[in-house]
């Protein structure tokens, strides 16, 4: 034991890994419609951890394997249904919270899991608790970036009032789209323009306008890689079809404080809470109060981000937590 060195004086790495390739990828008939995406990198036999993608329907990136060390983590991602890869792209039937919960238990039936570390950010932190709320027993770690409650309050300040304070210029763009006589309910009237098939150019258009909107506010200084995806056709119309319905609907959740009543069903997992200052898209007052209602998980906050996985400052305190997840289970 006097060998031992505290944990406060170990550095942990918090540089991004070398981008790497899947080693193994696939797709998995989760239903009679839905087909998901699955790859697999890093250590064949390593510890598995499950990284949630946001939006929902933003889909997995290569981008997002980097925060994991490859030699030591069996790097698992899934592109949720309607996203990325899986197919059929954009689709809104049997797509709900307790849908994608489903599949994530599928695919670690499939892939022979028994635990895995859970890593998810914005609407991937919303699906990682109430997956956790509802598989405790499925859940090795938590691993939590910029928290979405999925409570009316949050989806009003960034989609009606409140966001507008401080990117008003980007919000004109977004409000203007809709008729004055409709402004009133942003959400839904975009939700009923985005699910209108009969006239697939207004659709697009407003796809666009939504997701540009969420693109324009994610960082704290403007970031044109993130611009540039709100002008991708394909992605915006997944990304914006499947988060509107998924908000209309309240996120299929049985109440408004569903994830804050739930805390008890997960607080004795190991957790890590990582949040921008700065975030405008889901504002920190939603990790302060998960903080308080579960003081058990770290709270890490980064002082000069915003919502971003891809800004420095977060991105080096994701590393840093699977570093030390990475030590813990090491002994």
């Amino acid at each position: 034991m006097g060998d031992s060195v505290p944990a406060a004086r170990v550095r942990l790495r918090q540089e991004l890994y070398a981008p790497i390739e899947p080693h193994r990828s696939g797709t998995l008939a989760v239903s009679g419609v839905h087909t998901v995406y699955w790859e697999e990198s890093g250590n064949p036999k390593g510890q598995p951890v499950i990284f949630l993608h946001g939006g929902p329907g933003g889909g997995t990136a290569p981008a997002n394997r980097r925060f994991f060390d490859p030699a030591f983590f069996r790097i698992v991602l899934m592109d949720q249904r309607g996203a990325g890869r899986s197919t059929p792209h954009a689709c809104l039937e049997e797509n709900t919270t307790w849908d994608l919960v489903g599949d994530i238990e599928t695919l670690r039936k499939h892939l022979g899991v028994d635990k895995w570390l859970v890593f998810g950010g914005s609407w991937g932190s919303t699906l990682s608790l109430v997956y956790a709320a509802t598989h405790p027993d499925r859940v090795a770690g938590l691993i939590l970036r910029g928290i979405f409650l999925l409570r009316r309050k949050e989806v009003e300040w960034f989609y009606q009032k409140g966001a507008d304070s401080i990117f008003p210029d980007a919000f004109d763009k977004y409000r203007e789209f809709i008729p004055k006589d409709e402004q009133h309910d942003l959400v839904a009237a975009y939700h009923k323009r985005l699910m209108n098939d009969s006239e697939p150019d207004q659709q697009v258009a407003a796809a666009r306008h939504w997701t540009e909107w969420e693109m324009a506010t994610s960082y704290l200084l403007p970031n044109e890689d993130s611009l540039k995806r709100g002008e991708d056709d394909k992605f915006a119309l997944a990304f914006a079809r499947i988060e509107s319905h998924y908000f209309v609907n309240k996120g299929f959740l049985p109440s408004d404080s569903f994830l804050l009543d739930s805390v008890p069903k997960f607080k004795h997992i190991p957790a890590v809470i990582v949040q921008g200052r700065y975030d405008v898209v889901c504002p920190i007052v939603s990790a302060w109060e998960l903080h308080k209602a579960w003081p058990e998980a770290e709270f890490k906050v980064v002082p000069d981000a915003g919502h971003s996985a891809n800004e420095r400052g977060i991105g080096e305190q994701l590393v840093a937590a699977m570093e030390s997840f990475k030590l813990k289970l090491s002994r």
